[in-house]
């Protein structure tokens, strides 16, 4: 493409590779944008939020300081986020991402029951808190279920490192790393996960956006280990002291071309309100909190 490419901030999730191979291979400058990643952000995301308040998290910030940025976050999240007045949820594609809990190699806790009445360390109103009623609801009363706010995933597996907590909430890349440090899984499952983007972001800039994630999963399918390495660009800094073995840190998120089900959007937007988790939400309908790309 030929002409100047429009410069867009983006906040990567961390949670897969796309982004950063979409900068790699020049996907997004072929697609006609000029991509900044916006690291405060992603290094914020990672970090604590103790004592934060909703709408005072990492990713929220830059809708209070008037920054236009593409950020992604799983699926109740990103719809909560909309219907709080932070943006538009896009609908072109989706991700599907791994999610886990781990606990202490010693604990006792070996099956979900176990988990009743057990503080696992979550990030407030994000994937790693939404998947915790999402998933333990089949196996106790919501009431039993007991998520703290302790942030990003580097605090949530500092936390299960430091012994602070005997559970934790964790997704790619830090599943692995879990993984490697010797923590023990207790349970697993996928979720979705959808974009979103100020109100006044332009069509044309997201759709491209849109495209060169979608050109990088084609690039992740025909040649994984060659991207393996880029896991480096997810883990936080005070964890790149260890010599990680990216080999088996696998795809984390994959990035699906297509919307999600609007019937899926309905049972979000059931779920926040039966968990209590909607009461930000000033606006619940799809037509308006969804945003059309070209």
């Amino acid at each position: 493409m030929s002409g100047t490419l429009k410069h867009v901030l983006v906040a990567p999730k961390g949670m897969g590779l796309n982004d950063f191979v979409a900068m790699k291979e020049g996907f997004f400058a072929a697609e006609g944008l000029d991509v900044e990643f916006d690291m405060k952000t992603f290094a914020g995301t990672q970090a604590s939020w103790r004592g934060l308040d909703y709408m005072d998290r990492p990713q929220d910030r830059p809708y209070a300081e008037k920054r236009e940025v593409v950020q992604g976050a799983c699926a109740w999240g990103t719809v909560c986020n909309a219907g709080a007045g932070m943006g538009r949820f896009v609908a072109e594609g989706h991700g599907v991402s791994p999610w886990a809990i781990f606990v202490n190699p010693k604990s006792k806790i070996f099956k979900p029951e176990d988990l009743r009445d057990v503080p696992i360390a979550v990030g407030m109103r994000a994937g790693s808190h939404f998947n915790v009623p999402y998933r333990l609801e089949p196996f106790m009363p919501l009431e039993h279920i007991k998520a703290v706010n302790v942030g990003g995933f580097g605090a949530r597996l500092q936390a299960l490192i430091d012994g602070e907590f005997e559970a934790a909430s964790l997704l790619p890349p830090q599943i692995a790393m879990a993984e490697e440090l010797g923590f023990r899984k207790v349970m697993e499952n996928t979720f979705h996960t959808i974009w979103w983007v100020p109100e006044t972001a332009s069509p044309d800039v997201v759709g491209a956006y849109v495209r060169a994630l979608d050109r990088a999963e084609k690039a992740l399918e025909a040649d994984l280990p060659k991207y393996l390495p880029l896991w480096e660009m997810s883990v936080p800094a005070e964890f790149r002291d260890r010599k990680w073995d990216y080999t088996k840190f696998g795809r984390g998120e994959r990035f699906v071309k297509k919307p999600i089900p609007r019937a899926e959007f309905d049972e979000i937007v059931a779920q926040a309100e039966r968990w209590g988790l909607d009461d930000h939400m000033k606006e619940k309908s799809f037509e308006k909190l969804v945003f059309a790309a070209e």
